[in-house]
Parts: structure tokens; sequence; C-alpha cells
């Protein structure tokens, strides 16, 4: 069993994730996106999606990057 770096639960389910030469432990999905998903810079909202990077700026999307001043991004449906 490992425990979870974020709720510290002690699970026998637990999974990693490798991600930048770095080792995560988990026991759910809601604790992994709670560490590891980026946040946009506008709302703060957490990335669960696709979200956008402009100029090394994380945004959930075209709207909220707009918002910020940055041009050229348009979310497609």
């Amino acid at each position: 069993m490992a425990r979870c770096e974020v709720c510290g639960n002690d699970y026998g389910m637990s999974f990693e994730v490798h991600a930048q030469g770095a080792v995560h432990v988990f026991d759910c999905f809601s604790c992994a996106i709670h560490r590891m998903a980026p946040i946009c810079e506008h709302c703060r909202c957490r990335i669960i999606g696709q979200g956008v990077e402009v100029d090394g700026h994380w945004f959930c999307g075209a709207h909220c990057s707009r918002a910020e001043g940055k041009v050229g991004i348009v979310d497609n449906v």
C-alpha cells in the first residue's frame, strides 16, 4: 500500500503518476487532479480538459485567454 500525497490515505489501490521526472502517488483521480492540473490564470479554475497555453500562461479556454489580452486563440466546437 502507498500513502496519497494529497489526502494521506494509505490505500491498497493507490496509483503512481510519473511526470517531469517526478513520481506522485494518489489514492483517487480527484487527488491527482488537485495536485497535477494547471490553474487558469484568469478564472482560477482547475484545467481538467485541453486548456490553452499562450506565451507560457495557462487558460481554461479562449475566452479567458482573451480576457487577459492574449490574441489568436479560438475554441473549436
